[in-house]
């Protein structure tokens, strides 16, 4: 679950966003490694879950112009040497505050700990201006000490100087804003309404899985879009 709801609806109404015209979705240029087999050392329990909510502050559109569904959108990252389990583009307007998509509650109701472990331009040629940051986050479940899954918000801008390696993050913590970058490779957006996040997620064990919805679908702070800690048999599947 997420915290302090009405506190960030008082912030999301500071900040500004711009209409302009439709966009093309991402197409990022980085490394990526074979998924391989996964090892199961230190299996969770199935219900110890953490869900996970869209990585921006107040409303946004899921998958805008159906090009970029979990079910097969490219997934451009790893973590613990393994693909990403699964990825997909949330669109807001240049502005809108980015924060961790992790809630702070496992659904057996134990308290999570969210911390910085990546921060590096997003694209392979380091250049900011092509496609802004990569945020990693690792989310653990405090009652076992159990890391249960990691989450890359690809496309941050702004990032305040207090987000680095080992920083520790709440629901709400700002990790920078939405942006415009310049059309290239990596990011191939003509207008403010193309303006997303590119968000991959991971489970530690198994995989994790993504909430099935239709292309345009609005999002708001509690609106859960996938879990971590699931048992999935594979990559990019729904719950």
């Amino acid at each position: 679950m997420r915290l302090f709801t009405a506190v960030r609806y008082a912030l999301a109404s500071a900040m500004v966003a711009s209409a302009a015209l439709l966009a093309a979705p991402v197409a990022h240029a980085q490394e990526v490694r074979p998924e391989g087999g996964r090892q199961e050392a230190q299996p969770l329990a199935a219900a110890a879950t953490i869900a996970v909510y869209p990585p921006i502050q107040g409303p946004s559109i899921w998958n805008r112009f159906g090009q970029t569904p979990p079910s097969s959108h490219h997934r451009v990252f790893s973590n613990w040497g393994y693909l990403n389990d699964w990825s997909v583009d949330i669109y807001q307007n240049p502005g809108a505050t980015v924060v961790s998509p992790f809630g702070s509650k496992t659904s057996t109701g134990s308290s999570v700990t969210v911390r910085v472990v990546t921060v590096r331009p997003g694209c392979a040629t380091g250049n900011l201006a092509d496609g802004g940051w990569r945020i990693g986050l690792e989310a653990s479940d405090n009652a076992t000490g159990t890391v249960v899954g990691r989450g890359d918000v690809m496309h941050v801008d702004r990032k305040p100087a207090s987000i680095t390696v080992g920083a520790t993050v709440g629901p709400w913590t700002r990790l920078g804003q939405t942006g415009r970058f310049r059309y290239s490779s990596c990011y191939q957006v003509n207008g403010d309404t193309g303006a997303h996040i590119h968000l991959e997620v991971i489970n530690r064990t198994k995989y994790s899985c993504y909430i099935a919805r239709g292309a345009g679908a609005g999002l708001g702070d509690e609106t859960v879009v996938g879990r971590v800690g699931t048992l999935n048999s594979g990559p990019q599947q729904a719950c």
